[in-house]
């Protein structure tokens, strides 16, 4: 996939930050590639959940989930009877012949943008990386945050010297759904960036 293929765009954000996107191709087969490269094989490296202003999940699996797919969903949670699990919606939903799904509502339900992205403080410095998906009325789906340089292996502390090498699940995720080629990490300035907003 071409560097060219890739769409990208820039939000400024009310705070001053400034999230950078880079768009993965609209196309089922390779969304669901994606949620099952994150959810089957590196699950461990990664948090996930809503996140909206004023609310934020960051969840993660002690073991490797269980990854079903049906009538275009994900039903992806622990590997255990009665445990907690989440839907997600990737491909065409169909229903059943008793209750199909109308096309309107399945479009709206299914995932229509999925982008990397790079969130940078008010000043540009990087700050947290990561990947959302949303809907067919443009209504977040889902976040990924991927491991940071800033914060200890763990994801519970922030760390005085960045380790750029934690980029590296990110930047080749990023080089094979949208395209973009790995980049140098950003050693020039290690002051450590304003984390939250």
């Amino acid at each position: 996939m071409g560097d060219d293929a890739t769409e990208r765009s820039t939000e400024r954000n009310l705070d001053g930050t400034t999230t950078e996107y880079f768009d993965v191709p609209k196309a089922e087969e390779t969304y669901r590639e994606l949620v099952r490269a994150l959810f089957e094989d590196h699950w461990d490296a990664i948090d996930f959940g809503p996140c909206l202003q004023g609310a934020v999940f960051e969840l993660r699996f002690a073991s490797k989930p269980r990854v079903g797919y049906l009538d275009g969903y994900f039903t992806i949670g622990p590997d255990e009877p009665g445990a907690w699990h989440f839907h997600l919606c990737v491909g065409a939903h169909k229903g059943t012949k008793a209750r199909p799904t109308a096309p309107e509502l399945a479009r709206w339900r299914q995932c229509a943008r999925a982008a990397f992205y790079r969130d940078l403080d008010a000043s540009g410095r990087p700050r947290s990386w990561g990947l959302r998906l949303w809907n067919g009325r443009n209504e977040q789906m889902m976040t990924v945050f991927f491991p940071n340089p800033w914060l200890n292996p763990e994801r519970t502390k922030p760390v005085k010297e960045p380790d750029w090498s934690r980029l590296a699940l990110w930047m080749d995720l990023r080089a094979r759904f949208a395209g973009v080629p790995p980049e140098p990490a950003p050693v020039d300035d290690a002051r450590r960036p304003q984390m939250c907003g």
